[in-house]
């Protein structure tokens, strides 16, 4: 049963070991912390807005798949979803939260509203590719997006810090099979979320370290899963959201509520009558691709879509046999998953564009919009399949 104003009881934060009251943001005041970056000016005036009398903020969309959208969402659903997170976790009065995700978003603003609900102590970094790079003091808790796992990893002073850190939430994209299993021996807790702006965050949680570690999702409590007749997710969760909510995300769900994301619906390219889910194929392609990548569809006389590889052209490979270009290791790097047969015909791209680099959303996501944009614009550069 949602817990109807109480989140109107607590009028303190702590930021960075100070506690601050609900009166440093009063009547247009600042806290001494705002002046320390911008990136603290911004939680500033996320906290004036949430111990405002207001009952509701907005929040906004990512924009992964098109235009961002605003939403204004209540405060009292924040909370419970807060609380649900909290409770799973464990969290306690006094452990440390580390906020290195655009506040814009729900992502961050979730990250707040934790804390707020268990107490935590706020620790700030700026929000980029290397949240680890500068953090001192290991926090209890802390949220990342993929791109910024991904980026810690490649540095072993930042993974000895990311595996001090107790638990660890990874929301905001898909995260790759060769990712999870770099986590799998982490000592900590890592889990990868799912959930919507529309579920104020996540509703369902992946261990990804561990002996419990698994490639299925299990809602959290009070949360209800079904199917619908297209094979989309639909969630019913009334302590954050209104109604039911039909995501176009394609699921296997199973008996036991725990289910498994295929792809996105509007993610999946119908070339020559055979449906191919963008996601999936991009989880293949990924064990052998030479550079960053992306998968999209083209318009084709034939086939009615055709299947693209997008290249990132800024990256530099180390290993280049015989000079081969980044559109040859492309093909070989095809060919050697058709010719293994973890790629039928059917999944081949039939072009190959390169692009300066991919186009992400802040947080982190392959923006497909402008990854489809960029193919379009550059029609001359396509290769054909040889």
């Amino acid at each position: 049963m949602p817990d109807t104003l109480f989140f109107r009881q607590i009028r303190a934060v702590t930021v960075e070991g100070r506690l601050y009251s609900v009166v440093d943001f009063n009547a247009g005041r600042r806290p001494e912390f705002a002046s320390r970056s911008s990136f603290h000016r911004e939680l500033s005036d996320f906290l004036a807005d949430w111990f405002s009398a207001e009952t509701s903020l907005t929040v906004q969309t990512s924009g992964s798949t098109g235009r961002p959208r605003r939403l204004l969402v209540l405060k009292e659903r924040l909370w419970n979803s807060a609380g649900l997170t909290c409770q799973f976790l464990g969290l306690q009065a006094g452990q440390s939260a580390l906020l290195c995700l655009p506040l814009r978003y729900i992502a961050g603003k979730m990250l707040v509203v934790r804390a707020l609900r268990a107490r935590l102590d706020l620790q700030l970094v700026e929000p980029d590719g290397h949240p680890l790079r500068t953090v001192e003091t290991t926090p209890y808790v802390a949220a990342f997006t993929p791109q910024q796992i991904f980026n810690t990893l490649g540095s072993e002073q930042e993974t000895e810090r990311l595996k001090a850190i107790r638990q660890v939430l990874i929301g905001g994209g898909a995260v790759s099979g060769q990712l999870a299993e770099q986590l799998r021996s982490f000592p900590s807790a890592v889990y990868s979320t799912y959930g919507l702006t529309e579920t104020l965050s996540h509703i369902a949680l992946c261990r990804l370290s561990g002996p419990e570690a698994s490639d299925r999702y299990r809602p959290l409590p009070g949360v209800r899963l079904a199917l619908s007749s297209d094979g989309t997710l639909v969630i019913e969760a009334p302590a954050v959201a209104e109604g039911l909510i039909v995501t176009n995300d394609l699921a296997a769900l199973a008996l036991d509520g725990s289910f498994k994301i295929l792809g996105r619906m509007d993610n999946v390219i119908n070339t020559g009558g055979f449906k191919v889910g963008v996601e999936e194929l991009e989880e293949t392609l990924s064990a052998v691709m030479p550079a960053p990548f992306a998968i999209t569809a083209a318009p084709d006389e034939k086939f009615g879509e055709v299947i693209v590889l997008v290249l990132a052209k800024n990256y530099v490979s180390r290993q280049q046999p015989g000079g081969s270009s980044l559109a040859e290791l492309g093909r070989r790097a095809v060919v050697q998953l058709v010719e293994g047969g973890k790629i039928s015909a059917f999944q081949v791209p039939r072009r190959i564009v390169l692009v300066n680099e991919l186009p992400l959303t802040e947080t982190g996501k392959p923006a497909r919009a402008k990854i489809r944009a960029l193919v379009g614009a550059a029609s001359d550069c396509l290769s054909g399949w040889k």
